[in-house]
């Protein structure tokens, strides 16, 4: 029995357990308030162009002043560009549609390439949608709950006052299983939404500040609030287009949000709801909120979306596009044509384009060394340098992908710290792609259907000379 017993520091440190990806350790751009580039900050090291580059497209997303453009991060493989643009959505916050799309992901869904691009261009248009509201605000002086015999409704009374005024108000069973849930108690600072009923915390009275000796940190006291009870304020909910669109498709309706299965949304319905949007923004109740519409690996479009991608970008409520590429001179998607990044000359013409550059030695031992930071891995300074004397020869890919597999072998002989020779057991046990390729070539005789031709079958081959 004792077995199961969970004390509460075991269950504090479950509660602080994350899932570790390969970009949770970025916090932002890692620019200063003049846009200057720290070496290393908020997760970012080095790219100093392009996160300034980036940094700029920010502040001009801010201002609203770059909707319908479109930016492409090109460089080679592992120099971060999906870093920087995880950092572009770190800056702009929480109010600003971010959406990430992966290219090849248009082509798996059960639905139209256009339809695919049109709902993830409209998930990145945000809708600030301003209303007034009659709220009641004020502290909580005395709730007051009577049950019946049987228990099954509940009646009482919330004493609620300001700095002016106090009114008693009688409770039904909705509105005292809200005060419940909140868990509003006497001296609790209070706002109800008449509307709705819904029941906001604000904090607690500075008035009773002294009412218990031990009070948990996360308490927030604030004033009582003054003048009168019943106020009119205004709200704001930011929304986005598609979200609209999907409440009002009759096929898909409320809860197609929650299951993800929109499907296709006809034409028409867009329609209303863009002249209605329309209708808001003319009577000062509605702002649109362009955002930001990540593709990754963007070469992997064919000339249908890139075709689409041109005449969207021109609407009205376009968002900010920003694409990544590792490609140089490829074919175009669905053509026999080459082209810079597999990206037609016209819409390259419409691009900002932000270029990365490899990382240097010293780079990608600060990255090496926030990665360790992150995935909670002890190492020593001979193990990081070898780790990082890899990444260099190999891949920054490849090297980060040994920082938890040889954490593992290091606890498996009970070390502290990863050394040395964990770093070698892991190299031995996992190839990079240049091993990986050598032994394709050393072995190929030895794979099924294997196209290359070997060297004995050369040999039969070739012409006898006379």
């Amino acid at each position: 029995m004792s077995a199961s017993i969970v004390t509460n520091s075991e269950s504090r440190d479950l509660l602080r357990m994350e899932r570790v990806g390969a970009h949770s350790h970025i916090r932002g751009l890692g620019l200063d308030d003049a846009l200057e580039p720290r070496a290393s900050s908020q997760g970012m090291v080095g790219q100093l162009k392009a996160r300034k580059a980036a940094g700029v497209i920010v502040r001009m997303i801010e201002a609203g002043k770059i909707a319908g453009r479109a930016v492409l991060i090109a460089g080679p493989p592992s120099t971060g560009k999906t870093a920087i643009a995880m950092g572009m959505a770190q800056g702009l916050g929480t109010d600003v549609p971010f959406t990430m799309l992966a290219s090849s992901e248009i082509f798996s869904l059960e639905m139209s390439k256009t339809e695919a691009l049109t709902q993830a261009f409209r998930r990145s248009i945000g809708v600030r949608i301003k209303e007034e509201t009659e709220l009641i605000e004020g502290e909580v002086v005395e709730i007051q709950v009577d049950r019946s015999m049987t228990g099954s409704s509940k009646t009482g009374k919330l004493t609620i006052k300001t700095t002016d005024m106090e009114t008693i108000y009688d409770l039904g069973n909705k509105m005292i299983d809200a005060l419940n849930k909140e868990k509003v108690m006497a001296g609790d600072v209070i706002t109800i939404d008449k509307a709705s009923g819904r029941i906001t915390r604000l904090g607690r009275s500075f008035t009773r500040a002294r009412d218990y000796d031990a009070m948990g940190s996360d308490v927030k006291f604030v004033q009582c609030p003054e003048g009168e009870l019943q106020k009119r304020k205004e709200v704001v909910h930011t929304v986005s287009l598609h979200e609209i669109d999907v409440i009002n498709s009759r096929t898909q309706g409320f809860l197609a949000l929650f299951s993800g299965d929109t499907g296709e949304i006809k034409a028409e319905v867009r329609d209303q709801i863009n002249t209605k949007v329309s209708e808001w923004r003319e009577e000062g109740k509605a702002d649109i909120v362009p955002g930001v519409l990540f593709i990754d690996e963007v070469h992997m479009l064919d000339i249908e979306c890139f075709s689409f991608l041109n005449r969207a970008l021109e609407d009205d409520m376009a968002p900010v596009v920003v694409m990544a590429t590792n490609r140089g001179v490829t074919n175009i998607r669905g053509t026999k044509y080459k082209s810079p990044h597999g990206i037609p000359v016209d819409l390259l013409d419409r691009l900002l384009i932000i270029s990365t550059v490899p990382y240097s030695e010293d780079e990608i031992s600060k990255i090496l060394a926030i990665r360790c930071q992150e995935e909670d891995v002890e190492m020593t300074d001979e193990a990081k340098d070898l780790l990082t004397r890899i990444g260099v020869e190999t891949s920054l890919r490849y090297a980060i992908h040994l920082i938890t597999a040889a954490n593992l072998v290091a606890r498996k002989r009970k070390a502290t710290a990863v050394d040395v020779q964990d770093i070698k057991r892991v190299y031995m046990l996992f190839l990079d792609e240049k091993r990986s390729v050598q032994a394709m070539k050393d072995y190929q005789d030895q794979y099924m259907f294997n196209e290359a031709p070997s060297s004995t079958a050369m040999a039969v081959d070739a012409p006898m000379e006379m």
